[in-house]
């Protein structure tokens, strides 16, 4: 199997072409930016410039490049560059897709679970189109809307709505395990809002499930969340209780606004997001609890 991947140095696509390599047996070919990086010694390296004179046939295609949403306040130059560092390859893939002689058998293309805005308490499948119509729902909403026109291609397209992704190695945990340690964690906000969590374990894991089930390939939208979502207060009490700390430190909302502007609706406006498409084709979380994730190794 030969995969061609956007995004392939980061937290998610780092772990994803490792356990394709090496569960798999793929070729792995991350489209890069910086065709000079160091790279695993399985991993090809294939530039922006360089694809369309690319004659390589590949089997799938993953698209999973973008700046960090939560990196930095949204000014109106960030919103730019959070829309151009997710359209700009969308866009490449296409262009290749439509000169490709031999076309790709699935694009799977990321998205996340702010697709759906603030919903407040309703649980939230992939058969509900009710949106918030806020700047996460506008960002992804293009994302997936672009990437959905490799269909008339004739390539199907797997959208995949990411929730929080856990790993006691990086990504959120990464961040939060210092503060926590140090007593200084807390709930946010008032700690009702629903956080949407999987491990990226079942992650890597769920991805691997739609490339190698005919059913799960046709489909056309995912959310990759675990089936438990919290509410903040517990994710917190949970993530004190793994590293054996207190979380006596609530950050109000009000802080919280002032100090990230509109960022702080990642904070502050959760979802209750479930995963029913993985459910209905067989897949099987092995990191289904909160605590589970927080602890995995």
């Amino acid at each position: 199997m030969n995969i061609l991947i956007t995004g392939g140095s980061g937290f998610l696509g780092r772990a994803l072409s490792d356990t394709l390599h090496r569960e798999d047996n793929a070729r792995i070919t991350w489209l890069t930016r910086a065709p000079q990086q160091n790279a695993p010694a399985h991993v090809r390296l294939l530039s922006y410039e360089e694809l369309p004179r690319c004659t390589d046939r590949f089997d799938v295609l993953i698209n999973l490049a973008g700046a960090g949403i939560a990196d930095r306040r949204w000014t109106a130059t960030r919103k730019a560059a959070l829309y151009a560092s997710r359209l700009t390859p969308t866009q490449t893939l296409l262009d290749w897709i439509a000169a490709a002689p031999a076309k790709p058998r699935l694009l799977i293309s990321g998205s996340a679970t702010g697709w759906y805005g603030a919903q407040g308490d309703d649980a939230l499948t992939e058969a509900d189109t009710r949106f918030t119509d806020d700047f996460p729902h506008q960002l992804c909403d293009r994302w997936e809307q672009l990437a959905r026109q490799a269909e008339a291609h004739g390539v199907p397209v797997a959208i995949v709505r990411t929730g929080i992704v856990l790993d006691p190695a990086g990504g959120i945990l990464a961040r939060l395990r210092l503060p926590f340690r140090l007593g200084l964690g807390g709930r946010l906000g008032n700690g009702r809002q629903y956080m949407s969590w999987i491990s990226r374990h079942d992650w890597v894991r769920a991805v691997r499930h739609i490339l190698h089930q005919p059913e799960a390939s046709r489909h056309p939208l995912y959310n990759l969340t675990a089936p438990q979502p919290v509410r903040n207060a517990t994710f917190t009490r949970t993530l004190a209780a793994a590293l054996h700390r207190p979380a006596l430190l609530p950050a109000p909302a009000l802080a919280l606004r002032l100090a990230l502007g509109e960022l702080a609706t990642l904070l502050l406006d959760g979802q209750n997001v479930l995963p029913a498409a993985l459910n209905e084709t067989g897949f099987r979380f092995e990191h289904p609890k909160l605590a589970d994730a927080l602890t995995a190794r």
